[in-house]
C-alpha cells in the first residue's frame, strides 16, 4: 500500500501527521471536496520537466502552473509539462496521478509556491487516489527542502 511507505518515512523523522480516507477521486479539486479540506490547503504534485529534467512542482488545488513565470523562477530556458508516460515508471508504488510531493525520496527537485508556504498546514495525495496526508507545513519544508518560489497562477 502507497501510504505505509510514506508513513514510515514520516514517522522515522517524528512528524505528526493525519491520514484521511476519501472516496476515489482523481482531481486535486474533487480530492479537496471530498475530503472535506479547503483548496487553499491542499497541495496538488504536477510532473514538469525543465530543459529536459524530471521535477515536481507542488501549488494549491485552486491554481495552475504559469509556465513563463516557472522558467523564470528556475532559470530554465524551457519548463514543459511532463506526459504520464515520461514518468509513470518512476514512482511504482503510487497509483498514477497521486504520487506524494516528495520528490526528495526520487532524487528529484522539488518547487514549491510561495502562497501554499503561506498556510499553517497542507495535505496531498499519499500515493493513491483515496488517502490523503495532512501534516505542517515547516515540516514539510524541513523534510522536503523544496526551492520556495513564484509560479503559480489562479
Amino acid at each position: 500500500m502507497p501510504v505505509e511507505l510514506l508513513k514510515k518515512f514520516l514517522d522515522d523523522n517524528h512528524v505528526k501527521y493525519v491520514r484521511i480516507s476519501h472516496s476515489p477521486a482523481y482531481t486535486a479539486q474533487e480530492i479537496a471536496a471530498s475530503a472535506h479540506v479547503p483548496g487553499r490547503d491542499m497541495a496538488k504534485t504536477v510532473m514538469v520537466k525543465l530543459d529536459g529534467t524530471m521535477a515536481m512542482v507542488v501549488l494549491p488545488a485552486s491554481r495552475h502552473v504559469d509556465f513563463p513565470l516557472l522558467r523564470a523562477a528556475t532559470g530554465a530556458r524551457e519548463a514543459d509539462l511532463a506526459s504520464e508516460g515520461e514518468f509513470r515508471d518512476m514512482f511504482p508504488e503510487c497509483e498514477l496521478g497521486a504520487m506524494p510531493p516528495f520528490g526528495n525520496l526520487y532524487d528529484m527537485a522539488v518547487f514549491i509556491t510561495t502562497s501554499l508556504m503561506d498556510e499553517e498546514e497542507m495535505a496531498f495525495n499519499a500515493g493513491s487516489h483515496t488517502e490523503l496526508i495532512r501534516m505542517p507545513t515547516t515540516e514539510f519544508k524541513r523534510l522536503v527542502k523544496p526551492e520556495v518560489m513564484r509560479f503559480s497562477a489562479a
